[in-house]
């Protein structure tokens, strides 16, 4: 090392300084790199951000449609937000909730109407008809007509209400069940008539001139013949074609139904007198 006096020597040339550091250089000894340290150090830290991890995706993987948020307040202690909860099964087979579809709409002296089929799905046994009555009932539907009127004449069948609006006021018109065989085929045709009113002002059989009916999934054209022997012809709009606004004279589906539906519309003062498949 550098003794006192030339470290107090202000008059050393440029060489002298350039001995002593080489000097001092040569004192100085490398030991060699701790290399296996700092890669044993940096597996470690690497296998606890794995454990972490997969500890992690276990707890959510774990949690049943449940998330839990935690966080730190300021002083320090820690926070758990409320669990999300699962939203509610749906009703997959709408045995208490119905499918509905528009089947017609329109406009009749200023008045705007349309014609909506709800279809209720078929209980298994008692316990789900029963059900279905009471949610039925609770949506203003009332029973559909099966016989015997109770829930051991609902098993195995699918129920459907037919509701006319008119200016706002709705009633139903038609209600039923299908038939356990299952769909109408070829040519075979069911019908109901009834004049375009909520409140029935004219006598029966007299004005009935709003025909719904159900048909086969292949009829393609229904014709309606009125009191004058008039026709109306309700046809199947072309795939992919869009309903838009008002419509009516139609063959389509709805939903649920295992049958297609048409409505026809007679002229003002026409009486319906018979509905056929005619092609």
């Amino acid at each position: 090392m550098m003794n006192a006096d030339r470290e107090t020597d202000h008059g050393m040339t440029h060489g002298d300084i350039a001995v002593l550091l080489a000097t001092a250089a040569d004192e100085v000894t490398i030991g060699p790199a701790p290399c296996q340290a700092v890669v044993r150090g940096g597996r470690r830290r690497r296998a606890r951000r794995w454990v972490m991890a997969a500890t992690a995706a276990l707890v959510v993987a774990g949690s049943t449609g449940t998330l839990a948020l935690a966080g730190t307040a300021d002083d320090g202690a820690k926070r758990v937000a409320p669990a999300a909860t699962r939203p509610p099964v749906r009703d997959a087979r709408h045995l208490y909730a119905p499918r509905s579809s528009d089947l017609a709409r329109g406009t009749d002296h200023g008045r705007k109407w349309k014609v909506v089929v709800s279809v209720w799905g078929a209980p298994r046994d008692r316990t789900e008809a029963q059900r279905q009555l009471d949610a039925m009932a609770g949506a203003g539907f009332g029973n559909p007509g099966v016989e015997p009127p109770t829930a051991a004449g609902l098993v195995g069948r699918s129920a459907y209400f037919v509701r006319l609006t008119v200016d706002g006021r709705t009633s139903t018109e038609v209600r039923g069940v299908f038939d356990r065989r299952g769909t109408l085929s070829g040519r075979e045709v069911w019908s109901a008539a009834l004049p375009l009113e909520i409140r029935r002002t004219t006598p029966r059989g007299s004005g009935e001139r709003l025909v719904i009916g159900r048909v086969s999934t292949t009829a393609q054209e229904v014709t309606c013949t009125w009191d004058d022997t008039t026709t109306t012809t309700a046809y199947r709009p072309a795939p992919g074609t869009g309903i838009a606004g008002d419509f009516e004279d139609l063959i389509r589906p709805a939903d649920g139904s295992p049958s297609d539906w048409f409505v026809c519309l007679g002229p003002e003062g026409r009486t319906f007198r018979a509905a056929a498949v005619t092609r």
